[in-house]
């Protein structure tokens, strides 16, 4: 039994944040499953660095790239094959789970992150292209993002609510959940085919907050304030899954949208390489790590319940940062516009990538 495993035994799911073709046909993904992951995530950046940053694809990029398909077309064909396959690996284990796990991330096109109608018009597309019950559609949590997710949750759809960074953020993409499953309760839905997450974004809170610190020479709260927000986040989804509203969806087999700890690769060299993996393990909890912190979780991690310890520190710790100037909500927004932005700039330079592979092959 691995670390992975004894996680899940504490409620808390280990996905993979990371794809590459390789990683599938090479059998690495299956060894990864047997050794106690339990989903897998994909985001244009991971897309880009895979699909420019190896020949994996050139042998797929060569059979395309004589036929008439746009660039766009030829990442969407990349992107679902492969999405395809690892949902197909982890379906067994979506399957004996009765679907409380084994599911893939795939995302929305960047760019419509201030779109809610074509955001919903492109997860219903790729959700029917997909045609895999295990499929989670990343839709960012903008203004525009929340209205899409309770639409799509009201459609029956799974939504991955992505670049999430502040309680307040958090709270609107749960309620939005929440009033989706009500919807889709007034449509005749099946509440029990519909799951969601919400992803959370850790290790990024305290490369801002930490940089703000330093310029007021605080050192104190230096590597907590990320911390101390998801497990106020936590704290919330405790309260939130709970009570009336909630129990007549669970009553009809409606799940909770569980937590999601993103980025939690450690950005700091001076901070443990596995600091946002040992304080948040909880119930009902999924932890998506990138492939080096998976392996240092699993070479020397913490197994034990933590996301629920120190609340009372948590708080005091953030109401200290607002004591000091430092606007917490304004530094969180900041983080989602460059989230966005970051992930569109990442999509546009894939598809130049695609571009430029394919017309070689052409000219070749």
């Amino acid at each position: 039994m691995t670390r992975l495993h004894q996680l899940a035994e504490l409620g808390q799911a280990v996905w993979l944040d990371y794809i590459r073709r390789s990683l599938i046909t090479s059998g690495e993904l299956q060894a990864l499953i047997d050794k106690g992951v339990r989903g897998v995530t994909s985001n244009p950046t991971i897309f880009d660095r895979a699909i420019s940053g190896s020949s994996d694809y050139d042998r797929a990029l060569d059979r395309v790239a004589s036929e008439d398909r746009s660039v766009d077309e030829v990442y969407e064909a990349l992107a679902v094959e492969d999405i395809g396959h690892a949902a197909d690996l982890l379906r067994p284990l979506y399957d004996s789970t009765k679907g409380g796990d084994g599911y893939v991330s795939l995302e929305v096109d960047p760019k419509l992150a201030y779109d809610a109608s074509g955001t919903i018009a492109e997860a219903r597309r790729l959700f029917s292209i997909l045609d895999r019950p295990n499929i989670l559609i990343k839709v960012p949590a903008t203004p525009a993002g929340i209205s899409a997710i309770e639409a799509l949750i009201g459609e029956g759809i799974n939504v991955n609510a992505t670049l999430i960074f502040s309680v307040a953020n958090y709270e609107a993409v749960a309620n939005a959940y929440i009033a989706g499953l009500e919807k889709l309760v007034a449509a005749a839905g099946d509440l029990r085919k519909v799951a969601s997450v919400a992803s959370f974004f850790v290790s990024r809170i305290d490369t801002a907050v930490d940089r703000s610190l330093a310029q007021i020479g605080e050192t104190e709260l230096q590597g907590k304030i990320a911390v101390a927000s998801a497990k106020l986040a936590y704290d919330r989804f405790q309260e939130i899954f709970a009570g009336d509203r909630w129990e007549r969806l669970a009553s009809q087999g409606a799940r909770p949208q569980r937590p999601l700890w993103a980025s939690t690769s450690t950005k700091n060299p001076h901070y443990p390489d596995t600091l946002y993996v040992d304080s948040l393990v909880g119930a009902n909890t999924v932890n998506t790590m990138p492939p080096r912190t998976m392996e240092a979780f699993l070479d020397h991690g913490r197994v034990a319940v933590t996301v629920t310890s120190d609340l009372k520190a948590a708080r005091a710790q953030v109401a200290r940062l607002a004591e000091l100037g430092i606007d917490l909500e304004a530094i969180t927004q900041k983080l989602q516009d460059d989230g966005v932005a970051a992930f569109a700039r990442s999509f546009e330079s894939l598809l130049s990538s695609i571009g430029q592979k394919c017309k070689a092959l052409r000219q070749s």
